[in-house]
Order: structure tokens, then C-alpha cells, then sequence
């Protein structure tokens, strides 16, 4: 019996000691891959450093870079294009006007009734569609004819409080989000495509006559009369109601910036110059770059494999199409070498942009003690449940690195275009008012991103600078600033002027 017992006892220790053994081998592991895991955050972590010297110095490269464009086409990776805006709306204008805004993976329709000097903005109506995604690697008349169709619908619409004098043609300002090459207020073509749209026929064409072409298809009377980019609309929107409006700035699905130039300043404007002695310059900053940017392997293999590698860079690490990208690319990463999400990578996790910014500024905003929107998010697009709170945490910080560095950059832009402006200093006795207009739904929706931009700037500014410089969201600048835009072009101007 003893013998029996003793043996028992044995081989239970041994039971013991075989499963202790399992644990400490099994936690080992887990720490050996948590160490693995905090490895590749604080490297990733090290190489997005935008300490207040690098941004200074991106500021100085923005604007070396934007005397460069001005001086010379292709002088530079900024275009600078000149977009034949020589007077921005004053607020006398008056009548019934459209405006179309192409701006990415949307469109809107708009109308707005203007009511002359003091009358503002009377009435405004719109319809909001997607463009389907076939479309947007189809042909350019697929594209146009798909869109003169929903603008005519639109018009179908019009109501009793929209009044459009009889006799005359409805007037429209065309918001393309794209960079073309202007060549009159009217008329402009495509020198790329960028935001993932990739329509070979449409390149070197004018898009004004794509759009009148389709337009005409649908036996709609209507003139196109003003050929905008977003960003030159959305200053527009905002000076018509705040007149210190100098810039603005969108950022969205994509980004750019637009300013009031001195037409002197211009050395490659080689016309007239205009009475008002200002230009509208259309930056097409998303393709800025400079060393002193921080890149990492995860923004080198997003721009190898995107349908324009080497263009659109600083787009492509601060703006909405891509920031949700970067961040699953570094979840795999981890998941492939860590095991954050198990012994295998989830299928999910290995697709391309299934993991959007909106998702990406839930997660980071989520403000619950166990993470509960984090963990509903990777289970609903990615497919991973039950996950840890540790796991969650990584992918919070994650968020925060990411969205970190493309506000602070942006924050760096902005204030390379106020030094441009020689806005970035205070002249004794003058009181300077800087007012930047700023939409996009990245500004508007991402908070932590849009507050860590605001402070950046004013750290980059000064605190007796920093006073005098205004951000104001123009909410849907790009479309009624078009709008207003085919109004001040408009080929019955002065006819009804109060």
C-alpha cells in the first residue's frame, strides 16, 4: 500500500511539475512576444518622432518649395498652379447658381439662391451620392454620363423657393478635386488622378468639356462657368463671409492647401496682371516632399503598391484615405511576428484599406475602462474576437502614433504657408488677422487629430503670433464656394448687382 501510495504521489508531482513546467514555457512565450510586440511599436514609434525642430524644418522646405513652384512650371513637386481666381466673392452677388463637387469617393449636387449685398445666402439644397467604384477605373465618359445624370435629376427638383430669372441659362461652378492645369476660369485639363481614381482616357483632357459634353447628353441648359479645385472653393466660401480669410486648407480623404498670391510674386505668370492685384494659387501640396520628413518600411510599402508610387507623398502619411491604412499594416506586422491576435494572422487583417480612418478614430476615441468600441470594431471589420485589453491597447496606441504624426505635419504646412505669407511675425503697431479656412471630414470628425494640429501650430507660431491666427472650419466651402465662384464669373454679371 505504501509502495502504491508513494508511487502516486510521484508521478502527481511529476504531473505537477510537467504542468508548471507548460506554464512558466507558456508564459515565456507570451512575454517573449509581448517584448516582440512593444519591440516593433517603439521602433515604429522612434522613426514618426516630430520633435518641433523636424517641423520647423518641413515648414522651411514648404516654403522653398512654394517660391520654387511660383518661379517655374515643374520648378518643383508643389505645382502651384495658378487658378485664374482673380476676385473672390464680396457678398453682392445674387441669383439662382449650381455647383458640382468632385471631391473622391463622393459627389455632391448643390444649389444655393443668393440675395445680393447684405442678403447672404438665401436658400441652399443638396443631394450627396457615391461614385461606384468601378466607375472610378472605367472610362471618362462612363464617369461623366453617370454624373450629368444625377445633376440632372437633381435639377428636376428644383422648388418654387429657387428662382432663376427666365431667359437665362442656369450657371454652375465645377469643384474637381483633382490637380489640372487651368488655362482660363473655365477650362482646365487633367494632369493626374490621384485618391484612387485611375481613368487612363480622361488625362490630358478638359474637363470642363467632358462634363458640358455629358451635360448636353442629358438636354440640360447649362453653362459651366466656373472650374474650381476644393481647396480654391473653400477659400472662396470663406471669405465671402469672413474677408481675413487668406488660406485655406482641406483636410479629408486626400489634402491640399489654396492662397491669396500677390500677382507680382508669380514670376511664371506671364499675362496681364489682374486689377485686383491678387491670384489664387491652388498648392497641390499632398505631393510635397523633403527628407526631413519621417518615412517608415510601413509608408515605403504603401507607396510601392498604390496606383501612383513616388507621387502624393505627404498625402499619403497625413491625410484620411491612408492613415487607417499605415495603421493595419504595422497590426500585421505584429501579428505576424508577435501573435498579437493568436497563432495565426487573421485573413481580415491582410486586405488592403479594409481598415478605414473612421474606424481608426472610433477606436482612438474610445474612452471606455475595457476598450469595448476597440474590441467591437476588430471583430465587426477584421473578424477578430475576444481580444485582450492589451491587444486593445496596442491598437489604440497605434491610432495615436499615426494620427500624431500627419497632424503635426499638417500643423507644419500650415505654418510654412504663413511664413510664405510673412504672416508668421507681428509688425509693430499693425493689427494682423490670419484667418485659414479649414474643411474635410479628417478636420471635422477626427478630434484628437484636428486639436493635435491646432496646438502644433500654435506651438510652431508662438503664443503672441499664435493670437492672431485664426482656424475656421468652412463647413462645405468647396461646395458653395463653387457656387459662389459661378457667380462672380457669372455672363450675366452686372446685370444684377444692387
Amino acid at each position: 500500500m505504501g509502495k502504491v501510495a508513494v508511487g502516486a504521489a510521484v508521478i502527481c508531482a511529476a504531473t505537477v511539475c510537467a504542468a508548471a513546467a507548460l506554464v512558466v514555457r507558456h508564459r515565456m512565450r507570451s512575454s517573449g512576444r509581448w517584448a516582440t510586440a512593444m519591440a516593433i511599436i517603439k521602433e515604429f514609434e522612434e522613426k514618426c518622432a516630430t520633435p518641433i525642430g523636424k517641423l520647423k524644418q518641413v515648414a522651411d522646405a514648404m516654403t522653398v518649395e512654394m517660391h520654387a513652384g511660383l518661379a517655374s512650371e515643374g520648378g518643383s513637386k508643389l505645382k502651384m498652379l495658378i487658378s485664374y481666381v482673380d476676385n473672390l466673392p464680396t457678398g453682392n452677388e445674387k441669383g439662382l447658381y449650381y455647383a458640382l463637387d468632385l471631391g473622391g469617393t463622393n459627389f455632391r449636387v448643390l444649389r444655393v439662391q443668393l440675395g445680393g449685398k447684405d442678403g447672404g445666402i438665401i436658400n441652399q439644397e443638396f443631394a450627396e451620392l457615391s461614385i461606384p467604384s468601378d466607375l472610378m477605373i472605367g472610362t471618362s465618359e462612363a464617369l461623366f454620363d453617370y454624373i450629368a445624370a444625377e445633376l440632372a435629376k437633381f435639377v428636376a427638383q428644383e422648388g418654387q423657393d429657387f428662382q432663376l430669372p427666365p431667359g437665362r441659362q442656369r450657371e454652375l461652378g465645377f469643384t474637381f478635386s483633382f490637380p489640372v492645369m487651368q488655362s482660363s476660369i473655365d477650362s482646365g485639363t487633367l494632369i493626374r488622378w490621384t485618391k484612387g481614381f485611375s481613368i487612363d482616357d480622361a488625362v490630358g483632357q478638359d474637363v470642363v468639356a467632358e462634363l458640358t459634353r455629358a451635360v448636353e447628353k442629358q438636354g440640360l441648359d447649362m453653362r459651366v462657368s466656373a472650374l474650381v479645385n476644393d481647396t480654391v472653393g473653400t477659400l472662396a466660401g470663406g471669405r465671402y463671409t469672413n474677408k481675413d480669410v487668406v488660406a485655406a486648407v482641406i483636410l479629408g480623404t486626400g489634402t491640399n492647401a489654396a492662397y491669396v498670391e500677390r500677382a507680382h510674386a508669380i514670376p511664371k505668370w506671364h499675362g496681364l496682371l489682374p486689377k485686383s492685384g491678387e491670384m489664387v494659387i491652388n498648392m497641390e501640396w499632398g505631393n510635397f516632399r523633403s527628407s526631413h520628413i519621417p518615412l517608415t518600411e510601413y509608408d515605403h510599402s504603401l507607396d510601392t503598391e498604390s496606383l501612383n508610387p513616388g507621387e502624393q507623398i505627404f498625402e499619403k502619411i497625413i491625410s484620411g484615405m491612408y492613415l487607417g491604412e499605415i495603421v493595419r499594416r504595422v497590426l500585421c506586422r505584429i501579428a505576424e511576428e508577435a501573435f498579437l491576435f493568436g497563432d495565426t494572422v487573421p485573413p481580415k487583417l491582410k486586405v488592403p484599406f479594409i481598415l478605414r480612418t473612421p474606424h481608426m478614430s472610433a477606436m482612438h476615441h474610445d474612452t471606455s475602462s475595457d476598450l469595448k468600441v476597440v474590441g467591437s470594431i476588430l471583430k465587426d471589420i477584421l473578424e477578430i474576437s475576444n481580444t485582450s485589453l492589451k491587444a486593445r491597447k496596442v491598437v489604440v496606441q497605434l491610432c495615436n502614433i499615426v494620427s500624431t504624426r500627419g497632424a503635426r505635419l499638417s500643423a507644419a504646412g500650415i505654418f510654412g504657408l504663413i511664413k510664405k505669407l510673412g504672416r508668421d511675425t507681428l509688425k509693430d503697431g499693425e493689427k494682423q488677422r490670419t484667418v485659414v479656412a479649414l474643411d474635410g471630414g479628417l478636420y471635422e470628425h477626427y478630434l484628437e487629430y484636428s486639436k493635435c494640429m491646432e496646438n502644433t501650430l500654435k506651438e510652431l507660431l508662438g503664443q503672441e503670433v499664435s493670437e492672431s491666427v485664426i482656424i475656421e472650419h468652412s463647413n462645405d466651402g468647396s461646395g458653395i464656394g463653387a457656387a459662389l465662384l459661378a457667380a462672380s464669373h457669372s455672363q450675366y454679371l452686372g446685370v444684377d448687382e444692387s
